[in-house]
């Protein structure tokens, strides 16, 4: 690996890491506020999530470098790279509107936004990258059950 592709690759693992990094700091009171909502009996246990998007965000970062330094048209590569930092943008104002807000309907809607972005991202992936497209997997299965996750908090919650 040439040192312009080990440079590449670098930058594409810290983008997404420094995204949720910073989202993290903006709300770095969210597994406090988290403990305290009622929640299904099938959330997972807080100090999960971290561990969970940190994965998340390398595979993203590694899919990104894969799109990137396909042989795909420059087009292509244009689009999905297009929506992969809109699909980073809403995944960075998710938690500010979950935790900071408390708005967990809101939260949920914008969810959706993410959820239907990440699979265009993810489409748009295999166009350049199949490999690429298949680490975008664990992402879309999270962010489904984040989503399922969210509505419930919001149900269990509204009243509260």
């Amino acid at each position: 690996m040439k040192q312009d592709e080990k440079s590449t690759l670098l930058l594409c693992l810290v983008i997404p890491v420094a995204v949720g990094s910073v989202a993290g700091a903006l709300t770095s009171q969210s597994m406090r506020i988290f403990s305290r909502l009622n929640q299904p009996s099938f959330s997972p246990p807080g100090w999960l999530f971290p561990v969970v998007w940190t994965i998340l965000y390398l595979l993203m970062g590694l899919a990104s470098y894969l799109v990137l330094t396909s042989d795909a048209s420059k087009q292509d590569i244009r689009r999905a790279m297009l929506l992969y930092a809109a699909q980073l943008v809403v995944n960075f104002f998710w938690s500010l509107i979950f935790f900071n807000l408390g708005n967990y309907l809101f939260a949920f809607v914008w969810l959706l936004l993410l959820w239907v972005l990440v699979l265009l991202t993810t489409w748009q992936f295999s166009k350049c990258s199949k490999t690429a497209a298949y680490l975008m997997i664990p992402y879309i299965l999270w962010i489904t059950f984040a989503a399922f996750l969210n509505y419930m908090i919001y149900i269990l919650n509204e009243t509260a």
